[in-house]
């Protein structure tokens, strides 16, 4: 195995295995592995000791985060999970290919997990289904699993967010991907009434869509019958921080799908 010095900081698509049925790497995983790219500092300040990945797919993104952390935040346990059994064999040989291991498990979101990993959990990247879908599409067998997201993108989302309630420690952290259409300003206030704070770390617009990468954090100091954040509270978001913003016409080739 490759000293941590010789590790990329992200994974390589080369290296990244596939399968028919699996969805690849594509804008919105490049822009959540961008996300976390851009929080490094703030992750290895951080010092999780345990990062989950709720639909590792190709395993792109989980991968990324093991080589971003690197060797410099020791003792840190990764695991993934997948609806998709293909999914999880695709992860394992896109980490193994890495040279980084991973907990995988072939489940609904974390169905079985909550109670082992109740608190537990520092760290949580999401690339959910968020395509607006007929319902009859979400949580089929094969890549439609992926991408098919129900009525405006929301039916898979809306159950993650409870289930990353519940396993966030105390000092975790989720960063989700979202799109226009899913509403992203209700998904802020929605997390905000249970108690978390939220920005946009990366903003990218494609051709087809238009991405935030949101990360949210909980904030003791939020009430929970906070006044409603409205869209205009949500562009309150984007003048936070300064955005990663991106036209698929500027990103580098590794950056195509």
């Amino acid at each position: 195995m490759a000293s941590h010095k010789e590790l990329p900081r992200t994974a390589q698509i080369h290296l990244v295995s596939s399968h028919q049925e699996v969805y690849e790497p594509c804008d919105d995983s490049f822009a959540l592995v961008d996300a976390l790219l851009a929080d490094r500092n703030n992750l290895l300040e951080h010092h999780p000791t345990l990062c989950m990945e709720i639909g590792c797919g190709s395993g792109y993104v989980i991968t990324s985060l093991a080589l971003i952390l690197g060797q410099e935040v020791c003792g840190i346990n990764y695991i993934a999970t997948d609806i998709n059994p293909h999914a999880v064999r695709v992860t394992h040989e896109t980490l193994e290919a890495h040279g980084v291991g991973a907990e995988l498990i072939v489940t609904d979101i974390a169905s079985g997990l909550e109670d082992r990993l109740a608190g537990l959990v520092d760290v949580m990247v999401v690339n959910p289904p968020y395509v607006p879908t007929p319902e009859d599409e979400v949580g089929v067998e094969g890549i439609t699993s992926s991408w098919a997201g129900g009525e405006n993108g929301r039916s898979v989302i809306n159950k993650i967010l409870p289930v990353a309630d519940r396993l966030l420690s105390e000092k975790g952290w989720l960063y989700m991907v979202t799109l226009t259409e899913n509403n992203p300003s209700e998904i802020c206030h929605q997390m905000r009434k249970k108690g978390y704070a939220s920005k946009i770390v990366v903003q990218r617009s494609t051709e087809e869509e238009s991405l935030h990468i949101i990360k949210f954090w909980r904030d003791f100091d939020t009430e929970a019958n906070e006044t409603d954040q409205s869209a205009s509270g949500f562009i309150g978001l984007l003048t936070q921080i300064p955005l990663l913003s991106y036209w698929r016409g500027t990103n580098s080739d590794n950056n195509k799908c």
